[in-house]
């Protein structure tokens, strides 16, 4: 679990996330990014309740460590996009995407591109 911290003076308890929550809104921020590919662009083409946990888990790989909470994402992209801007609009849609939802800040996000497809 990963705890976040709270900055109001509440004492009603503790806060934990799941890293399988975390895996969901990295995998849903990424298919919102132009020129995706694969199974992101699956989920993106799909509503929510339609999208299975297995379809989310894959692509997406979480490492909890004391210096803070890693993330790797592997995607394909399509062929006519630019790959370094795309990577970096991935980069800052999951990390705006956690942060909005969980207030945590994760320390690293690597985007791995697994492969260029070319649309047909």
């Amino acid at each position: 679990m990963v705890k976040v911290s709270e900055t109001t003076n509440s004492n009603l308890g503790n806060i934990e996330i799941a890293p399988e929550i975390l895996i969901v809104i990295a995998s849903i921020a990424t298919s919102e990014v132009k020129g995706i590919r694969g199974h992101f662009k699956e989920i993106q083409n799909s509503r929510i309740e339609e999208i299975s946990k297995k379809q989310l888990n894959k692509g997406v790989k979480i490492e909890t460590k004391s210096d803070g909470i890693k993330i790797d994402i592997y995607c394909p992209i399509s062929y006519n996009v630019n790959i370094s801007e795309t990577a970096r609009e991935i980069q800052e849609t999951v990390f705006n995407s956690i942060v909005n939802m969980t207030k945590i800040q994760p320390s690293q996000i690597n985007v791995h591109i697994t492969n260029i497809e070319h649309t047909s």
